[in-house]
């Protein structure tokens, strides 16, 4: 590396670093989701200033080739290059009754199979497992627990675990009273109550577009219906297709995304927040916050939840560890506020009450320290699988198609483009041993047949490429023939 950078260069000693890490680039040997060399070790290597290896990451920085991530170093973009990011669609005119479940259910059937890529299903901790740790810990309550550990708890949930998740909302401004929180069998659970604590059959519901399928098959078994709103890939709802929904619509309440949206992985800022609850408000309408993906930013700060901004109380949060500790564990919450008597009645008509022991391990996993511990490095894997991802994709797909940067969260958002039909591909991939989730269920109004969602939450490996390569080749076995004149 040393014969690379040379002073008799007529070049910059910077600019000549700079080249280098493009070439390393272009030759595979540094891969995108790779940290670059410490500013040390570079230095060392290329016998060169600590401060000019320092002035040519920055540079590549500013030209999008590299990411300074805070603490941990130098990391190596998929492309230099602007990725182009999924179009805006139109404002739905009229809300609509749902009917997606027998789609849903094909898709769900095809996560499970046996020895399937699983590109179809968002679980972010697979990158990042925690079943060691975890077991370690449930051993341990048990042996504290003892026969408790297997009776039923509270109905609003463990107290210690409840009391643990106040302190953390502190963090962020937000008092909540225990009384208000209402621990669930995952976030799932908690959308259906906060639903059902604001909305009746008929009502209509404002959600994203697009929205996830579990969102809509949600608002299908309640005999609600949609009204899609909507929403930029970069900073989520847009605000001014809100507000003219609110005009023309008697809408009962809202399900967005207020941090990291699931498919397009867009990141709400806070100032867009508090002008979305804001706006929200003034017409008397509640929102529904989904922040189950919160916790996983990419950005410097983590979005502070769209309830620290409700001056009304019209805000309902949901939230679980599903996304960031135990999916199977089914623990979540919903921070329910003035409606959490109707909450906690709706709690033990679904379901009575959740986990015990479940609780208690998260309790003592969260108060070991291990989880943030844990949440740190799967946020590390997740951003370094979604650098490699979108390499792989823009090598693999047509050069149609518009690929998605999510801001956090496991899912990349792809549109194909015209005339490419994602059911279609969805079966080919089965076919192939992949699952994949066609953008088709994504939208109560039929949008999105040429989008697919793909998860990165996968430990990473050589089986992925050549699974994103296959899905390169089948992505023109999908696109729809013209009919004949």
């Amino acid at each position: 590396m040393s014969l690379v950078v040379s002073k008799s260069n007529h070049d910059f000693l910077y600019l000549q670093v700079m080249q280098l890490i493009r070439e390393l680039s272009e030759q595979g040997t540094l891969l995108p989701g790779e940290k670059l060399p410490s500013l040390r070790k570079m230095a060392d290597k290329l016998k060169v200033s600590i401060p000019t290896v320092k002035l040519a990451y920055q540079s590549l920085e500013a030209q999008g080739l590299v990411e300074a991530r805070e603490k941990s170093g130098y990391f190596l973009k998929s492309s230099a290059t602007q990725l182009a990011r999924p179009k805006r669609v139109k404002l739905s005119r009229e809300p609509v009754a749902v009917n997606m479940q027998v789609l849903i259910e094909q898709v769900y059937d095809a996560i499970h199979q046996a020895g399937v890529v699983p590109f179809g299903i968002a679980n972010p901790v697979a990158a990042a497992p925690t079943d060691k740790m975890l077991s370690r810990t449930m051993r341990r309550v048990m042996s504290i627990a003892g026969s408790r550990a297997i009776n039923y708890g509270a109905i609003d949930g463990f107290a210690p675990l409840k009391k643990q998740l106040i302190h953390r909302y502190l963090d962020f401004g937000i008092g909540v009273d225990p009384q208000e929180l209402v621990i669930t069998n995952g976030a799932q659970e908690a959308l259906a109550i906060a639903l059902k604590c604001v909305a009746k059959a008929g009502d209509v519901i404002a959600i994203e577009s697009p929205c996830y399928f579990g969102i809509i098959e949600l608002i299908e078994s309640l005999g609600l219906k949609a009204l899609e709103i909507p929403l930029c890939p970069d900073d989520g709802i847009w605000l001014d297709d809100l507000s003219q929904a609110l005009q023309d619509h008697d809408i009962k309440a809202c399900v967005f995304s207020t941090s990291i949206n699931n498919p397009v992985g867009s990141f709400m800022p806070d100032l867009k927040r508090k002008d979305l609850v804001a706006l929200l408000e003034s017409h008397n309408v509640v929102l529904i916050e989904d922040d189950v993906y919160g916790d996983l930013h990419f950005t410097a700060q983590r979005g502070t939840p769209a309830q620290a901004y409700s001056t009304k109380g019209l805000v309902l949060t949901c939230a679980s560890f599903s996304k960031t500790a135990a999916p199977s564990y089914r623990v979540g919450w919903l921070i329910a506020g003035k409606f959490a008597a109707q909450a906690r009645r709706y709690k033990r008509a679904l379901s009575c009450s959740t986990s015990l022991i479940n609780q208690w391990t998260l309790y003592e996993f969260v108060q070991s320290g291990e989880y943030e511990r844990n949440l740190k490095l799967l946020k590390q894997r997740l951003r370094n699988n979604k650098e490699r991802m979108i390499w792989c994709l823009q090598r693999a797909f047509p050069s149609t198609a518009r690929i998605s940067d999510p801001q956090g969260g496991c899912v990349i958002w792809i549109d194909l483009g015209s005339g490419y039909d994602s059911v279609k591909l969805f079966r080919l991939a089965l076919e192939n041993g992949i699952s994949i989730t066609p953008g088709y269920i994504f939208s109560a109004t039929n949008k999105y047949r040429s989008c697919i969602r793909l998860s990165y939450g996968l430990p990473w490996s050589e089986k992925l490429e050549q699974a994103i390569n296959r899905l390169g080749e089948l992505v023109h076995l999908a696109k729809n023939k013209k009919a004949a004149p």
